[in-house]
């Protein structure tokens, strides 16, 4: 029987909560696809310390490590993993993405991937709400927060707290077949891989970019909860001339006044369907679209979910 290592990388401030969940996850996937076929190959789980690694980085140690398929960095509960702590582990990280093995993060721990440098140029996920810092660390990746999994193949990123979850998940389809992965998320009581990222997280511009003009304007924007998007209303309140804030808009905030507008008008109808019994229809014309029928676009669109999607989902 073929055997699949996967190591869970216990870098310092990673959650031990999801390390040892991880652990369990690719246990259960190990006994269903024993159980249901015998020529099944067997997950081995390490947890590896981070001072190993090291070790055996700087030739201190003896042996080789067991050999791996993957090698998964969990979340953390703590600040994202500072530059200097993560540059030893980062190495040791390329050196073994370098020899075949798949690298994969969960939340905060795509700081630490992204510190080896091979993120730079591809599209990488982490939690919303480390976005901005994330950007500012690694201008160089392609960070999309809307996404819950990227998989690329040799490397994987997953982004809230929880999803560790959702890439156990991925890896197990990946070398055990989507049977087994679909059995143990059942066993799990948990959603198969296909969530988004989006469904989740509310909108949260980028305000510390440092252009006082196009703050004034989002500052407008953020008091008419986007239903005041008039290009001329919005260069007269930033005191420039309507080219140059557009230019300077998508500069500081990554994205058009139309596209900010529509990301605010959809931020409150998710409000008002969470917590209110309002129509839908009436939700739309609350928020600033007479026609119903492209406030459905727009707002799965963003969201990834109808509007009645998400209702029935997130209502409380």
């Amino acid at each position: 029987m073929d055997q699949i290592g996967i190591g869970i990388l216990l870098y310092p401030g990673a959650q031990l909560s999801a390390a040892m969940g991880l652990t369990d996850l690719f246990g259960i996937a190990s006994q269903i696809a024993e159980r249901s076929d015998q020529g099944a190959p067997r997950l081995k789980i390490d947890t590896i310390e981070a001072d190993l690694a090291i070790t055996e980085m700087t030739g201190a140690s003896e042996g080789q490590t067991d050999p791996y398929h993957a090698l998964i960095l969990p979340p953390s509960l703590e600040a994202p993993i500072a530059a200097d702590i993560a540059a030893p582990l980062a190495d040791w990280l390329k050196t073994r993405h370098g020899e075949g093995i798949v690298l994969a993060s969960v939340c905060g721990g795509a700081f630490l991937l992204a510190e080896t440098g091979l993120l730079d140029g591809r599209a990488a996920t982490t939690h919303w709400i480390y976005a901005e810092d994330f950007r500012q660390r690694f201008p160089s990746v392609k960070l999309d927060t809307d996404r819950l999994i990227i998989d690329s193949g040799d490397i994987l990123s997953a982004g809230g707290l929880m999803s560790w979850t959702d890439l156990g998940l991925k890896l197990v389809d990946r070398f055990l077949g989507p049977v087994v992965m679909a059995q143990t998320a059942r066993m799990m009581l948990v959603d198969p891989p296909g969530r988004e990222q989006r469904y989740y997280s509310g909108f949260a511009p980028n305000l510390t970019h440092g252009d006082a003009a196009v703050l004034k304007a989002q500052h407008l924007l953020q008091a008419k909860e986007g239903r005041e998007a008039r290009l001329a209303t919005l260069a007269a309140q930033a005191g420039l001339e309507q080219r140059t804030l557009l230019r300077r808009f998508q500069k500081a905030t990554g994205m058009t006044t139309t596209e900010y507008a529509q990301r605010l008008r959809v931020s409150k109808a998710q409000e008002l369907l969470q917590f209110g019994r309002l129509p839908v229809e009436r939700i739309a014309w609350d928020v600033g679209y007479s026609d119903a029928g492209a406030f459905h676009k727009v707002f799965q669109r963003i969201v990834g979910l109808t509007p009645g999607e998400y209702r029935r989902r997130f209502r409380t």
